[in-house]
């Protein structure tokens, strides 16, 4: 199984070989020990457990002695016989290759309350007929019966700070030696969120 943790640093653009422009995203992915490998045997499904960024010897306490990681997730295996890395071994960019489609994982950038408009791509109300102030207003949000809104009504709110996952994307280039991977598209969150990449 190939799977890394990752920080995204930003959009760029290459070039492909038909001089046209691609918008990539770089992620600095890895490096990342194994901290624990989990089998189906003793802990009832199997798993691999990465960190990721080594925290300051200060601020390492004696709980957290041998995983003195700043971030530590898991990553559940899909397809059985999955063959894993082994415990204490360090796995870097370099286990992806250019062409591998991969999915990441990341908390999505906070936009603040919303209307339903920019939330869920309402389109508004007219601009003509006496409406005065209310094109982005969401409108009707009931019913007579059962006299209340019901759970779950689309309506204004908070947009952003979720966990999204976006599929299919490609590798363009690697840069092992600086664990730079340029991924084909956008990722989710701002620069410096932590993403969690897999292969597909």
């Amino acid at each position: 199984m190939k799977a890394l943790l990752g920080k995204k640093i930003g959009m760029t653009q290459v070039f492909n070989e038909k001089g046209a422009t691609v918008p990539v995203t770089l992620v600095e992915a890895g490096p990342c020990k194994i901290l624990q490998v989990k089998t189906k045997e003793k802990d009832g499904y199997e798993a691999v457990q990465l960190g990721f960024e080594l925290l300051p010897q200060r601020k390492v306490g004696k709980s957290m002695r041998g995983k003195e990681f700043r971030f530590i997730r898991e990553f559940r295996s899909k397809k059985q016989g999955e063959v894993f890395p082994q415990q204490g071994e360090s796995v870097d960019a370099a286990i992806f290759q250019e062409g591998d489609l991969i999915e990441i994982s990341g908390i999505s950038k906070g936009k603040g309350f919303a209307g339903g408009v920019k939330r869920y791509g309402f389109h508004g109300r007219n601009a003509t007929r006496g409406t005065k102030h209310e094109q982005r207003t969401i409108g009707s949000v009931g019913t007579s019966r059962p006299a209340h809104v019901r759970k779950g009504k689309r309506m204004p709110g908070h947009l952003g700070v979720d966990r999204v996952t976006v599929k299919n994307l490609k590798i363009v280039k690697i840069d092992a030696e600086k664990n730079v991977v340029a991924i084909e598209g956008a990722v989710p969150g701002r620069r410096g969120t932590l993403l969690e990449i897999r292969s597909i």
